[in-house]
């Protein structure tokens, strides 16, 4: 059998919340399309964030009415609170709402009450509403921020975090997304949760998203494949991090760069089922459309695989 996993391209939403300056909605649909084109079959695409709060996705219904749709291609939008799933369920009513929804916890109360702007206890209310709404229409994805540690309060309990992902299997998500938000995560810090949320919860699958903000990403990403995980959330360039209007958290806050990721898993026989020169192409329209060189590696010196098998780059 092919060791393989499954990449969700969080380059749209993830990746764009943090920067300064707002895509044209055409210009993210056609992001998202090469994206598909490369083979994904999951795609975070847009927020249902308030936009006073997260203006980068103002256009969440525009962007999720212009993607085209494929065969076999989710996509994915985030949902802070009940009304941003009221939001997801109108658009669904008008024929093109999005496949996924991720309901957003934070570990600790600090991170809660400035990301979310309410307190731990609210959230886990607000998140249990939220499922009742959302009727078993889409995928649900529980999200658990600050999973491996907090910008406000140091250190987390591991088994806070396996008590949390307990509550989002009890409500009947689909899948529980372990965040790194702030890039706090080690190899062995992310073997012992994963080991202990896999063995526990093998029903319900995984996510590893881990932030490169202290340039342990990619080696967590390893440490999760190597505990079990087969889900996996990045971003092209390795954009991303916190909403442009939340301060916290220092250096490079983005994401494990997609292009790497997909490298050093090909390369080690573990397949992404992605086509590496249309990522290759998906990943020079995102630098196009931010006007800068990203972070990826790979994007710099060239994919691993075609130096081992003797092709230009």
């Amino acid at each position: 059998m092919v060791d393989q996993v499954t990449i969700c391209e969080c380059f749209a939403r993830d990746g764009l919340q943090h920067e300064e300056t707002f895509l044209p909605t055409d210009t993210k649909i056609a992001i998202i399309d090469a994206i598909a084109d490369a083979g994904f079959q999951r795609i975070e695409a847009t927020s249902y964030s308030h936009p006073d709060h997260v203006p980068a996705f103002r256009d969440a219904g525009q962007v999720l009415a212009g993607v085209p749709r494929r065969t076999g291609v989710a996509y994915k939008a985030t949902c802070p609170n009940p009304t941003a799933v009221r939001r997801a369920l109108a658009d669904a009513e008008a024929g093109f709402g999005a496949d996924e929804l991720s309901f957003l916890v934070s570990a600790t109360e600090s991170h809660t009450q400035r990301n979310l702007r309410t307190t731990r206890a609210g959230q886990w209310e607000r998140v249990a509403e939220m499922a009742r709404l959302a009727d078993r229409r889409f995928t649900l994805v529980g999200v658990i921020s600050v999973a491996f540690g907090c910008p406000f309060e140091g250190p987390v309990s591991s088994d806070g975090v396996v008590a949390d992902f307990e509550r989002f299997a009890e409500l009947g998500v689909d899948l529980v997304t372990i965040g790194d938000t702030t890039g706090l995560a080690t190899p062995r810090t992310v073997a012992e949760l994963f080991g202990r949320v896999l063995k526990d919860y093998p029903e319900v699958p995984a996510v590893a998203h881990f932030h490169n903000t202290r340039g342990t990403a990619l080696a967590n990403c390893v440490a999760a494949l190597d505990a079990g995980c087969r889900h996996f959330d990045s971003s092209l360039g390795g954009v991303g991090g916190h909403p442009q209007q939340i301060t916290y958290g220092q250096g490079m806050t983005g994401n494990v760069a997609t292009e790497d990721l997909v490298n050093a898993f090909e390369s080690m026989g573990v397949a992404t089922g992605l086509d590496i020169d249309l990522v290759t192409a998906a990943s020079r329209r995102c630098e196009e459309a931010l006007g800068r060189p990203l972070h990826s590696m790979v994007a710099r010196a060239g994919w691993g695989l075609n130096v081992m098998r003797g092709e230009s780059q």
